[in-house]
């Protein structure tokens, strides 16, 4: 880990849908890669991805079983934010709380900062 500390909190919800995808994709044993990158519809989106190892600067943050790999660009963004899991009348899906973003899209999946 490079850099200051990044700080993500994730649901009990969110740790256990994480973990079912994991076992039913076959990828015991990998983190989850966790990001923003330029796009979307208010400058930055969300990205999320199964890789088997962290990049050499990546900040890894472990819930018990599940690692988060999170890059030093993403980590400025994402520090202090929450990953939940919802599945509420308006559909399911992995949700940011992200006190980072300045304004979000109505689809929740693109912010600015």
């Amino acid at each position: 880990m490079v850099g200051t500390e990044v700080k993500v909190t994730v649901t009990d919800k969110a740790l256990s849908q994480i973990r079912r995808i994991m076992e039913s994709e076959g990828k015991a044993g990998y983190g989850l890669r966790v990001g923003v990158k330029s796009g979307g519809c208010s400058g930055l989106s969300y990205y999320m991805e199964f890789v088997d190892k962290p990049l050499a600067n990546d900040h890894v943050l472990e819930f018990g079983d599940v690692k988060l790999f999170v890059d030093i660009f993403s980590g400025m963004y994402l520090s202090g934010s929450e990953l939940d899991f919802t599945d509420g009348l308006n559909g399911s899906g992995f949700a940011w709380h992200n006190p980072n973003a300045a304004r979000s899209c109505g689809c929740g999946q693109s912010f600015s900062a």
